[in-house]
């Protein structure tokens, strides 16, 4: 029974029936790099969400969260576009002062940080994004003048979101009702408070929940300052942009939450009228930008269906194989790049070449004819592709990555 796959992402075109991304044919690429497997990131879609951003959010501070995509290049490009880094190691925080972050428009969150990673945030002036109050008595044994933001677990989380990060018995943040203590704590050390950070959730499509946690985030940012009795420099008011990855998932509403939030910060509470706001984005600046070129190098029939068999795989790209959150596996956007111009003809399962059944990238799918030495191209790879998959599984060899595009990469 043939299976439904998600929708191609708007702006890749064709030559001579091969696909094309950033104006530049596949095969080419391919030849290029020297072969497949192949993850090519077009920085003119990038570019071209960033400039959306702007547009939508105008005031809102732009910060991306790298653990969607570190490639160098690729970060380095984004460096220049946007008011700041998130990190969550400091693999990572030294990833974004190499691609030119200034120290302080960094931030390092995440609730596993080792003394040595701390005191190593202290030494480049990064700011750090504090956990627990353990945590904040690490860091302040340290010494120095440490930049110190408070992650906050909401009582409240974004509805329909694939990672919930906020709301009830979380590993993430401080609970809301302990974070006044806190920050008291933190300016009475004499260290640099640099405001909160407040992140529900992330990968919605739903403009409405997002909505309603962005107005939640606002009140409780202004209830804390209250508390506290300061104004944070700058409220983190966390990301949540989902894109749609299969079947009956529709873009997200970006224009609406962007009105939304501004009627909103309208009604800020008086105490946060000079503080500075940011939005965290991964996977929506760069999830639609990705694309994973492999080449089906067997055809075979099983009982009567057909499977192709390609150099790549989930140890590549775990999420399309269904392994990276999805509770019932559906298919990615997936298309023979070589003879992307042609009309479905057959029903095929496209496999990767590790030796379990895990590894699939598209289960009985309507694609065009296929055969060994075709390219096959996997969408929506921007994000949580190479970064987030087990490459060293089974010993096969990496794959590459490539920029094309975009303004500042000429």
């Amino acid at each position: 029974m043939t299976k439904p796959m998600g929708p191609i992402p708007a702006g890749f075109g064709s030559a001579d029936g091969v696909l094309t991304i950033g104006g530049r044919n596949v095969v080419d690429l391919v030849r290029e790099m020297g072969g497949t497997p192949l993850f090519v990131y077009d920085m003119g879609k990038v570019d071209a969400q960033i400039d959306h951003f702007r547009t939508l959010f105008p005031g809102i501070q732009l910060h991306y969260a790298i653990k969607a995509n570190s490639y160098a290049p690729l970060l380095t490009h984004i460096a220049k576009q946007v008011d700041g880094l998130d990190v969550a190691s400091a693999g990572e925080m030294r990833m974004a002062l190499e691609a030119g972050m200034s120290p302080d428009r960094i931030s390092f969150a995440g609730p596993g940080k080792r003394d040595e990673e701390l005191k190593a945030a202290i030494d480049a002036g990064v700011t750090i994004n504090l956990e627990s109050e353990g945590e904040a008595a690490r860091v302040l044994a340290l010494g120095g003048k440490p930049r110190l933001a408070v992650r906050v677990n909401p009582d409240f989380e974004i509805k329909g979101s694939g990672m919930r990060m906020g709301g009830g018995a979380k590993p993430f943040g401080v609970d809301a009702e302990r974070v006044p203590a806190l920050v008291r704590t933190i300016i009475d050390a004499g260290a640099d408070w640099r405001g909160f950070h407040i992140f529900a959730g992330s990968q919605s499509l739903s403009a409405e929940a997002i909505i309603e946690a962005q107005r939640a985030t606002l009140d409780l940012a202004g209830a804390l300052a209250e508390a506290v009795g300061e104004a944070p420099p700058l409220v983190n008011l966390g990301g949540g942009f989902g894109i749609p990855y299969v079947a009956g998932e529709a873009p997200l509403d970006v224009d609406s939450i962007g009105r939304a939030l501004h009627d909103a910060m309208s009604q800020r509470h008086k105490l946060l009228a000079d503080t500075a706001f940011a939005i965290e984005l991964g996977r929506w600046l760069v999830g639609e930008a990705g694309v994973y070129l492999t080449r089906i190098v067997d055809r075979k029939v099983s009982h009567g269906k057909v499977f192709l068999v390609t150099d790549g795989g989930m140890h590549h790209q775990l999420a399309a194989s269904g392994n990276f959150g999805q509770v019932v596996r559906r298919n990615f956007p997936i298309a023979i790049a070589s003879r992307f111009a042609a009309p479905p003809e057959e029903e095929a399962s496209i496999v990767g070449c590790l030796c379990t059944p895990l590894d699939r990238l598209a289960d009985d799918v309507m694609i065009p004819r296929a055969d060994v030495g075709d390219l096959v191209a996997v969408f929506l790879a921007g994000a949580y592709g190479l970064s987030a998959s087990p490459q060293t599984f089974l010993g096969h060899p990496p794959a590459q990555e490539m920029v094309v595009g975009g303004a500042l990469s000429a």
